[in-house]
């Protein structure tokens, strides 16, 4: 018989977390979605402003041309010698032909002042509609994950339910599974598939516990903070070298990650490939082009693809949008930057677009 040890404790209290409306996963992705509205809500505004801008610059360029037009071809009617008299009298400095001159000089530089600031304007809009549909993409992929997640934690719900009363009747693997789709790792999911299936061994203690007004499971990132206490208290007496995944797992929350979004498998596959400097600077480049990190978490091939710049920039020089290749990564995997080029060459040769061809057609 197992007893309820330190370590199936904190194992049931991760697993009672995610039972609950604090559970760590639907806070998280409240937390994004707030952000993602706070997002769209600003980037709205700004597009407003940003269109209202554009409007009144080309308006001015219009009105600064036809007036501009209006003018020299006004001055050009007029000679001084017709006016000589009242000019000299009321000592009027009026140059016809100098003003003209100067208009013609100057108008030429003004609208283009005005051409640039458009530029401007309109430039800066295509990044807030960016970023404002990513916005719109990620309330719409965390509407779809929470239903998901709410799904799961159902189910989990239910297993529990049955275990508690004694009529468990599904199998080791179908619980594996579940508890898979909450990322745990092989370990745990085993563990709490016996916790489960044998209750009798420390499922009953730890409901008795939380009966006898015990806390109700604390959450992953107690959890967590208490490891981290546990881990300092130990290097008093000695030094603890962290391991390569523990290295890494530092390294993603620094660049901005939730570790807890990559599987083992993931974590797995970045140690095989792991350069710091490519995972840094390809994290870094994404940011700047306003690429959400999501793409990193959905392929995570590219987190230490050495040509994902160069492939982007390549596809930003023919017209793409960064939101566009985002929302089809794939094609950074499909291609080297060499072979995109050429399917870039082959399609111009065809006669077609390359920034009029869907990502998902090359």
């Amino acid at each position: 018989m197992k007893m309820l040890t330190a370590e199936i404790t904190k194992l049931l209290d991760k697993l009672y977390n995610l039972r609950g409306e604090d559970s760590v996963i639907l806070v998280q992705m409240d937390k994004e979605k707030d952000a993602a509205m706070a997002t769209k809500e600003r980037t709205t505004n700004e597009k407003a402003k940003l269109q209202e801008t554009i409007e009144n610059l080309t308006e001015e360029e219009r009105i600064l041309g036809e007036e501009g037009e209006k003018l020299v071809s006004a001055l050009s009617g007029i000679k001084t010698e017709d006016f000589k008299t009242v000019l000299e009298k009321l000592r009027v400095d009026f140059n016809p032909d100098k003003i003209s001159e100067e208009v013609s000089k100057s108008l030429p530089k003004t609208i283009d002042k005005v051409k640039e600031d458009t530029k401007k304007a309109q430039d800066e809009l295509v990044k807030v509609e960016a970023e404002m549909n990513t916005a719109e993409a990620t309330i719409e992929e965390l509407a779809i994950r929470k239903d998901e997640a709410l799904a799961n934690q159902a189910r989990l719900n239910e297993c529990f339910e049955l275990a508690l009363n004694g009529n468990i009747n599904i199998t080791r693997d179908s619980i594996t599974s579940l508890l898979e789709k909450f990322d745990f790792n092989e370990d745990e999911q085993r563990e709490g598939a016996k916790i489960m299936m044998f209750p009798e061994d420390a499922l009953y203690e730890y409901e008795e516990k939380l009966k006898n007004g015990g806390t109700l499971g604390k959450s992953i990132s107690e959890v967590f903070a208490e490891a981290k206490e546990m881990v300092e208290e130990e290097k008093e007496e000695e030094v603890v070298k962290k391991s390569p995944k523990d290295e890494l797992i530092d390294l993603l929350q620094e660049l901005g990650f939730d570790y807890l979004d990559f599987t083992s498998n993931d974590l797995e596959k970045i140690l095989a490939n792991y350069n710091e400097t490519v995972l840094r600077r390809n994290v870094e480049f994404a940011k700047n082009n306003n690429i959400k990190l999501d793409i990193f978490v959905d392929t995570v091939e590219l987190l230490y693809d050495k040509e994902f710049e160069q492939k982007i920039n390549t596809l930003i020089k023919v017209g793409k949008d960064p939101f566009d290749i985002y929302l089809n990564p794939n094609i950074l995997i499909k291609y080297n930057t060499e072979d995109l080029e050429r399917m870039i060459d082959k399609l111009k040769s065809s006669g077609l677009d390359p920034k009029k061809v869907p990502l998902i057609a090359y």
